[in-house]
This record gives structure tokens, C-alpha cells and sequence, in this order.
């Protein structure tokens, strides 16, 4: 009866850890950020569940055992996506980041402001009620008024907050760049301070691993010196809401 009781456990627990496997390989992953390239949408030490089969689904457990056998596809990554995927320098490093431009699109920067095929990407600053509150939720004497301005961008029917910094011009112009077939050009929310198309070049759709879409989890911790910070409110915001 003791081995039947041990048994049943052990059956259990495989199963429930080959649930948890097929999930994180196919469905859903989980990615810790560890930079501020996409402040204010999201901040170091935020949770994020990706979505792996928002553009494709692969076999399961195939990418364990190499590069992942692809099954069908669904539609393509869309203009303000928020997608992880893996740095064209090391393949082993996550990056993640906001596309803004599609296969075919014209991207330019003049005077820090976006042009997708020669449209003016549509921004309006934040009221200063808006900018007080959005930098005093992060807590980072770095981030006041003085150094950061506050906009809401607008992409197709999506908008979010994005930064400038006042001091600090690398977004302030670029291209025209046409992005490739099969790559995105991809941009942090951080503008100024966000290694991303511009530097990186377009992303192969192939790197992406999927679209971010929520946050399950936010907290910032460092030990030299010892900072901890946990955010609760932040868990289940959504990325796509302001």
C-alpha cells in the first residue's frame, strides 16, 4: 500500500511538471526585466507573461532539443506590439522591446519626432498632473521633471507613455530606414535610453519569442547596495492599457 501511495505521488508530480513544461514551451513564458528600456510601460524587476503562440506554435518541447519545429503560423507581430526576442548579438540574451515598424515600412526621425512612411506618429505631451504622477510612481530621484517629458504616442488604436530625456538627444533624428522583409523594427518606450533598431537593425520575425501582454509579478531587488521594493499594484497590468 506504501509503494502504491509513493507511486501515486511520483505519477503526480511528473504530471503536473509535464503540464507546467508543455505550457512554458508553448503557451506561455515568463520573463524578468532587467533593464529600464521600456520605462514607463515597464520597470526593472517587473514579471511579464509572454505569449509564444500569439505568432506561431511550435512543436512542443522541440526547442529544448535545438531550434523549434515550427507547426503553422498565426498573423504577424503588429505595430505596438510589445515583443521579447533575442538580441541579434548573443542569441542567448532577451530583449524586449515595442515594435514600430512592419516589413516594407520607411522609418525616420526628425527633431525627436517618429515618421512611419512618412507619417507624423501622433504624440501629445503629458499634463503636468500626468508627468508628477507617472515619474513619482517610480521612485527614482533620476527620473524628475527636470531630466524626463512624459508623452502619450499613439499607434493604430493603441496608446502609451513614452520618455525623452531633456538632456540626452539619441533619439533626436535617424534614417530613412526601410525595414526588411521578414524583420520588425522594434523601439523601448525609454527612447533615449534603449538599444533597439536603431542600433540593432531590424529584428528577424524568426528571433521573436512572443508578445508580451501582462505583468504577473513586480519586484526590485539589489543587494549592494540592498534595495527591495515590491510593487503589488503593479501585478495584472496590462501592457497595452495606460
Amino acid at each position: 500500500m506504501k509503494t502504491r501511495t509513493l507511486l501515486d505521488h511520483a505519477i503526480s508530480i511528473l504530471a503536473a511538471l509535464f503540464l507546467v513544461f508543455l505550457i512554458r514551451s508553448s503557451f506561455y513564458e515568463s520573463y524578468k526585466i532587467p533593464s529600464g528600456s521600456m520605462i514607463p510601460t515597464i520597470l526593472i524587476g517587473d514579471h511579464v507573461f509572454v505569449s509564444k503562440f500569439a505568432y506561431r506554435f511550435n512543436l512542443p518541447f522541440s526547442e529544448y532539443f535545438g531550434k523549434p519545429i515550427r507547426l503553422f503560423e498565426r498573423s504577424g507581430p503588429a505595430r505596438g506590439d510589445v515583443v521579447v526576442f533575442q538580441s541579434p548579438r548573443n542569441r542567448g540574451i532577451n530583449y524586449i522591446k515595442r515594435v514600430m515598424g512592419l516589413p516594407g515600412d520607411s522609418i525616420r526621425i526628425r527633431d525627436r519626432k517618429l515618421y512611419i512612411n512618412d507619417v507624423l506618429v501622433e504624440t501629445t505631451a503629458a499634463s503636468p498632473e500626468e508627468s508628477k504622477k507617472i515619474l513619482g510612481d517610480l521612485r527614482d530621484p533620476k527620473l524628475d521633471q527636470n531630466e524626463m517629458q512624459v508623452f502619450r504616442e499613439k499607434i493604430g488604436d493603441l496608446s502609451h507613455w513614452i520618455f525623452l530625456d531633456r538632456n540626452n538627444f539619441v533619439a533626436e533624428n535617424f534614417g530613412p530606414y526601410e525595414v526588411p522583409p521578414g524583420r520588425v523594427f522594434v523601439m523601448g518606450d525609454n527612447r533615449d535610453f534603449s538599444d533597439d533598431s536603431r542600433f540593432l537593425g531590424a529584428i528577424p520575425i524568426e528571433h521573436i519569442k512572443g508578445r508580451a501582454s501582462w505583468i504577473w509579478l513586480s519586484v526590485w531587488l539589489r543587494f549592494e547596495p540592498f534595495e527591495f521594493e515590491f510593487r503589488p499594484l503593479r501585478t495584472g497590468h496590462s501592457l497595452y492599457s495606460l
